[in-house]
């Protein structure tokens, strides 16, 4: 894995395998890299894995199986920019499936717990007009859904 940029460690009980597999399903531009294992007297059994290198939708990522003591939270999530409702409606259902949990204003939680928000790329953009009665409408629309509907925050935005 190269060493410019950021990567992205995701720290996992003992699922660093499967998630990694789990995303590179899902997004473009994805891979599975290097495996490690861990050795003797380490303190996980020694040949399970201990870290898993995978790209994601051209992000680099180290998913880590380090045990049970840390779990994911909403305080960090993975916003995914979404052209149009086909894929809002893809990403909401991949993620979501075997055990994930829809949110409220498109954000969900996948089966192992990391949040995701899955939105519109134009989405900052209204609720971010510099006419604060546009910006006000697309803001109370998105606030009242779980996934997004890009159709009803588009009516809302121009007051339809």
């Amino acid at each position: 894995m190269a060493t410019d940029g950021f990567t992205t460690c995701l720290w996992f009980d003992d699922q660093a395998e499967e998630a990694a597999h789990f995303y590179v399903s899902i997004f473009k531009n994805s891979a599975v890299g290097r495996v490690a294992r861990y050795p003797e007297g380490a303190p996980r059994p020694a040949g399970t894995v201990m870290t898993v290198e995978f790209t994601a939708n051209g992000s680099k990522f180290v998913a880590l199986n380090g045990g049970p003591e840390f779990k994911f939270n909403e305080a960090i999530s993975f916003q995914i920019f979404c052209a149009n409702q086909e894929e809002i409606d893809f990403y909401w259902t991949k993620l979501t499936e075997n055990g994930g949990e829809p949110g409220p204003c498109g954000w969900l939680k996948d089966r192992f717990g990391v949040s995701w928000q899955v939105v519109p790329d134009r989405l900052d953009g209204m609720i971010s007009d510099p006419d604060p009665e546009k910006a006000t409408r697309a803001t109370k629309a998105m606030l009242s859904m779980g996934k997004l509907d890009i159709a009803a925050l588009e009516k809302a935005y121009a007051g339809e």
